[in-house]
């Protein structure tokens, strides 16, 4: 039986957001009601091929946006300036409407004007007043605004990551990952994010440094009034609630971006690092609480006069320093096989050199009264931008933290050389969270491996640190749940 109404929540259709028009069952679908993330998107837009799961750039986006705003704000308008309108809403929203770089001179402007001109009376009609060239659309019924796809099925080019075909058009993908809008704009609108790269980090970001954390972040989807905050004109200018953000959680375990020594050198594939000068350090994107986990990492190269510690620290280790040098770290170094917690050395084994693969094995038993869950920022963590992101702000608490510090019995590191186990490092080590860190002294090159496919995998039972990745995707999840369900009913828009 064919279901009634459009989108999988059944109601009509919403021209003040953006929606999706399945190509099979041709029904519209409401954006906050697909499940998977599509990035930054622009209403009325055409270049996309879109199948719903029940199945399994031209002005047209810019000028039906310009029309359904002016609706919005009560000033009905169908014809737009092509300087003072057309243009900036397109310079605004370049990334939602094609995956070319943005243009550094304004020569595209002159680009604009010939495809306007050139579909005019087909998709668009002009007007030359006094004050300029000025366009709006010669069919004005918006809900028939929709992707080419009967052009696209006579090319035979039917695969969902594809776009429409169109001549002059450009291509464009909806992006896996995105951050969403960076600055609340007029009409639901704002400042166009730039598409992630592979690994899922932006290039320029805030680092962790002068006491202060930095955690990226993107539109939840799941909180209150995100379709009313998308909508409202009131919030323009103004600070965005944390609780409408959340805390982007990577799929991969891989060398942090932000949590380094802004010195040391990182890989694009982020699994090999450089240090430079004197000792600096490295955390991996995830940590642990709980369990016993393992991790290798391999020497690649370190210049006469350099310096390897690896091991495990806590999120207050201070990177320009070696791991060991407070209480949040215990390392070995590759100079005679010394161990360092609190910058105490202890003897613990041989060295270790270029070519050698060390593993590192943390065991941290379960205790019943401590919180697991990850902090979700969304409560009081103001969100700064930076470079088009967002990201919440946390000030370092090192000395409440320290205070706070207390042994967990039972915990256990090892350290093992080439498969062969140099016996226990540390026991009743403090409890915390624990990241695999890296420190080097001078252009030092160390490469590590975080699984499945380990060179050594120790003969105890363990995880490997790949498995922490999906485990912290849901364990976020689960905390931005439980936030809303503690919070609910006190949560509200006032801008």
């Amino acid at each position: 039986m064919e279901r009634e109404g459009n989108c999988y929540c059944g109601k009509e259709r919403n021209l003040n957001i953006c929606e999706l028009l399945c190509s099979t069952c041709l029904k519209w679908y409401h954006e906050s009601c697909i499940s998977y993330q599509l990035g930054k998107l622009v209403p009325f837009m055409v270049n996309y091929h879109f199948v719903c799961k029940n199945c399994s750039p031209t002005g047209l986006e810019t000028l039906g946006n310009l029309v359904q705003t002016s609706i919005k704000e009560g000033k009905p308008r169908t014809m737009f300036h092509k300087d003072k309108e057309i243009i900036p809403f397109i310079d605004t929203y370049w990334e939602g409407m094609t995956t070319m770089p943005r243009r550094v001179t304004q020569s595209w402007h002159a680009t604009i004007l010939r495809a306007l001109t050139k579909e005019t009376g087909t998709l668009f009609k002009h007007e030359d007043t006094p004050d300029g060239n000025c366009f709006g659309l010669l069919n004005l019924e918006l809900t028939q605004i929709r992707p080419s796809y009967e052009t696209m099925g006579k090319t035979g080019n039917s695969k969902q990551s594809d776009v429409v075909p169109t001549k002059g058009r450009s291509k464009r993908k909806l992006p896996a990952d995105s951050s969403g809008p960076v600055k609340k704009g007029r009409g639901g609108g704002g400042d166009a994010v730039p598409k992630l790269p592979a690994h899922g980090y932006p290039l320029e970001h805030p680092h962790n440094k002068d006491g202060y954390r930095y955690i990226l972040a993107e539109p939840d989807p799941h909180a209150p009034f995100r379709q009313e905050f998308d909508e409202s004109p009131d919030w323009a200018g103004k600070p965005i609630p944390p609780w409408l953000y959340r805390a982007v959680v990577s799929n991969t375990v891989l060398l942090a971006l932000h949590d380094r020594a802004p010195q040391i050198k990182v890989s694009d594939d982020r699994l090999t690092c450089t240090g430079d000068k004197g000792y600096c350090m490295l955390r991996a994107t995830h940590s642990v609480t709980r369990g016993t986990w393992y991790w290798e990492a391999t020497i690649t190269e370190i210049p006469d006069g350099g310096a390897v510690r690896l091991g495990w620290a806590q999120e207050y280790a201070n990177l320009q320093a070696p791991i060991g040098y407070d209480k949040f770290g215990y390392s070995w170094r590759s100079i005679k096989g010394t161990k360092f917690h609190e910058s105490h050395g202890k003897h613990y084994s041989e060295g270790y050199a270029v070519g050698d693969v060390l593993g590192f094995l943390i065991t941290l038993p379960e205790k019943s009264d401590v919180r697991y869950l990850p902090q979700t920022y969304k409560k009081d963590r103001p969100l700064v931008k930076f470079k088009s992101h967002l990201y919440y702000e946390e000030k370092d608490q090192v000395v409440e933290a320290l205070k706070a510090l207390k042994p967990l019995p039972g915990s256990k590191i090892y350290f093992y050389k080439n498969g062969e186990c140099q016996g226990l490092a540390f026991e009743d080590i403090y409890q915390g969270a624990y990241f695999p860190a890296v420190s080097m002294f001078k252009s030092t090159t160390v490469t590590v491996n975080f699984g499945p496919n380990f060179k050594h995998p120790p003969d105890i039972p363990h995880r490997g640190m790949h498995e922490k990745s999906e485990e912290g995707i849901v364990e976020q999840t689960l905390a931005d749940v439980l936030f809303f369900t503690e919070n609910f009913g006190k949560l509200k828009l006032d801008p």
